[in-house]
């Protein structure tokens, strides 16, 4: 089955044909494309795959060579205004960068403040790649994990590489990557699992009608985080009738699934195959995100292309899953995560396996992550698009900042490409610890 799904999207992503008319391959052949893989062999080549993830994991991101001199870091700022959370980070030399915040600063400014911002403070911001290396490994990764700690960090990241654009006069791209998708083709993710069918199908129908693109992305069973169903049994049959019916509405759409770990392995396998008759791009989460193995088992099983990652805490989950053939696109979420740096990584080790990277995003930080997906070596074929927060007062003089004819424009000025409106931001008040 691996050469199957890695045929299938070896195809998609390279030739750029829409699910609908992707063919499926034979299932008798063991042996990999020509991808530059290591075909799988046993448990030797498990640990000659993991020698060569290690390898790719010591590479640093950043350019340190685009910065003579070093950029000390002053001050690093947690602000807010009403609901919004902005990070600002100052040098020594009086350069400043600016990020939008997730919205979970909201409950996790203590770890931001207690925990993250005193680690920057007179670091060079060069050593950046060095400086989130130490702060996982020998400050918090044993005591905080996944969004708690990958947020506050992202945000100040995120500042850092606008300060470090600006100084060098360089897009955040041109600081950790080679560009290669300047503008990056979306799909609409869509919610609504807890609606009726007629009711769900027809929210995805509103939010297609929405935008200019030809791919989407809905939700399949009913692992929803409101519900007050504590046996949250859904509606039996829902999902294998939805699945049909949006492919006989959108026959030339790229579709995806996503189950966010609803499913056991059985069912999982079972909803695959209805994915793989009606021609899926991809199914996302199809069991728990962090049982691996269970992962690789419904992956082995099916021909269609399984992701998984938004909610991975580190290198080590994805190193396994890369190095065992577990899964086929790694989704990394950059604020989640820790920041494009570790992203990046993570995309560097799926590219040396013939994998390829579609980042989940949440909130404002598709614009992040469409910064990462314009220079990592694999992108997939399209990424999550989220609407703008009109709340974020902001303006960018070399993108439009919407989807024209499927795409996005990725902002390409100094830094992270987009200005604040300095008044707006004076509205914001520093938070500090109470």
């Amino acid at each position: 089955m691996k050469s199957n799904r890695r045929k299938f999207i070896s195809t998609a992503v390279t030739g750029g044909i829409a699910a609908a008319t992707l063919p499926f391959i034979s299932c008798k052949s063991d042996t990999l494309p020509s991808t530059g893989q290591i075909p799988s062999t046993g448990q030797a080549d498990v640990k000659a795959r993991y020698a060569k993830l290690d390898e790719i994991l010591k590479q640093p991101v950043l350019k340190k060579e685009l910065f003579p001199n070093p950029v000390i870091i002053e001050s690093v700022e947690l602000l807010r205004y009403e609901r919004s959370f902005l990070c600002r980070v100052r040098s020594k030399d009086g350069a400043e960068g600016m990020s939008i915040g997730h919205m979970g600063l909201s409950q996790l400014a203590g770890v931001f403040l207690s925990r993250v911002q005193p680690y920057f403070i007179n670091q060079d911001a060069r050593e950046l790649d060095l400086i989130l290396d130490r702060i996982y490994i020998y400050n918090f990764n044993f005591r905080l994990n996944g969004m708690a700690f990958g947020i506050p960090l992202s945000a100040v990241e995120y500042a850092v590489l606008d300060m470090l654009g600006r100084i060098a006069n360089k897009p955040t791209q041109d600081l950790i990557g080679e560009l290669t998708t300047p503008d990056v083709p979306i799909y609409i993710a869509t919610e609504f699992r807890e609606l009726p069918l007629e009711e769900h199908f027809a929210k995805i129908k509103e939010s297609v009608a929405e935008y200019d693109t030809r791919a989407v992305k809905f939700k399949v069973g009913y692992n929803w985080q409101g519900t007050t169903d504590i046996h949250y049994g859904g509606v039996p049959g829902k999902s294998e009738k939805l699945i049909p019916l949006v492919r006989e509405t959108y026959p030339d759409f790229n579709l995806y699934a996503d189950s966010n770990g609803y499913y056991d392995v059985p069912n999982a396998i079972r909803i695959g195959r209805i994915l793989e008759e009606y021609k899926y791009v991809y199914f996302e989460e199809p069991v728990m995100y962090d049982h691996f193995e269970e992962i690789k088992e419904v992956a082995d099983a099916l021909t269609i292309p399984v992701s998984n990652g938004e909610q991975d805490q580190s290198f080590v989950h994805f190193r396994w899953s890369i190095a065992n053939d577990g899964l086929d696109i790694v989704q990394p979420d950059t604020y989640y995560f820790g920041g494009m740096i570790r992203s990046m990584k993570v995309a560097r080790m799926a590219h040396a396996f013939g994998k390829t990277i579609i980042p989940h995003t949440s909130g404002m930080g598709f614009l992040y992550a469409y910064i990462l997906v314009s220079c990592v070596p694999n992108p997939g074929l399209n990424h999550e698009f989220r609407t703008l927060d009109p709340a974020i007062k902001f303006e960018c003089p070399t993108s439009p900042l919407k989807v024209i004819n499927g795409k996005f424009k990725v902002p390409a000025g100094p830094g992270m490409g987009f200005n604040f409106d300095p008044e707006w931001v004076k509205k914001h008040k520093i938070v500090t610890m109470v």
